[in-house]
């Protein structure tokens, strides 16, 4: 996974603010030159899958999970974008998945047909697209090595890695999605990512607080072993 990253980051320099997962719109009026602001509160749908995908997303706050309902009932969440992610690219003309806050979230829609060279007032946005789309190739090679060859307790290390290196605060995680999302995300159930953490704590690994959505990192390196 490190190897992976460091390759992105190699090829995606200008926009390393993206990478980190950080916010790249300067001001509100830059971002809304060319789209839109939407407020969402939580558990509101973005797209469901099969709508066309005349617009991408920007998270500005909060998170967004993309998912795919199996036709089981079963949810396989595709990833949380955080803000500062881009989100929504589809290379047809329908979207793939569904998308929807995890909990209040602002996002900024782009329509799709003013994305080009004479765009005017556009940003750092066309800029940005690239590294965006490798990011999420990146992320989507990383998750599926993880859902086919990683136990649990190894599942839950990349996970909170994953996380911890997309926050301000690379010590503490507070999450902002469940532990059910968790399960979804990784192809475990909620026992599962319970037990997994609880032995993480008892190993000194991590710390759960009283507060459910916070984990303390206490030893970086022994999640990275087990992230190998």
């Amino acid at each position: 996974m490190q190897t992976a990253n460091a390759a992105l980051n190699s090829h995606a320099a200008p926009s390393a603010a993206l990478l980190r997962g950080t916010p790249l719109a300067r001001s509100a009026p830059e971002a809304s030159a060319l789209g839109s602001f939407r407020r969402l509160a939580k558990d509101e749908e973005v797209f469901v899958e099969g709508d066309r995908a005349a617009f991408f997303y920007k998270v500005q706050s909060g998170a967004v999970r993309t998912f795919k309902l199996l036709s089981d009932g079963r949810r396989q969440i595709d990833a949380f974008h955080l803000p500062g992610d881009i989100f929504g690219i589809e290379p047809g003309e329908e979207h793939r998945f569904s998308a929807e806050a995890v909990g209040d979230a602002t996002v900024i829609s782009y329509r799709r047909s003013n994305l080009n060279a004479e765009t005017k007032d556009a940003g750092d946005i066309p800029n940005e697209m690239i590294p965006a789309v490798l990011l999420s190739l990146v992320r989507a090679q990383n998750h599926m090595l993880l859902l086919g060859r990683k136990n649990a307790v190894e599942k839950i290390a990349s996970f909170l890695l994953d996380l911890s290196g997309r926050t301000a605060n690379t010590d503490q995680i507070d999450l902002p999605m469940s532990r059910t999302d968790i399960a979804d995300h990784l192809g475990l159930t909620i026992e599962t990512v319970s037990r997994s953490l609880t032995q993480l704590e008892r190993q000194g690994t991590i710390e759960l607080p009283a507060h459910r959505r916070c984990i303390v990192l206490r030893n970086k390196p022994a999640l990275e072993r087990l992230d190998m």
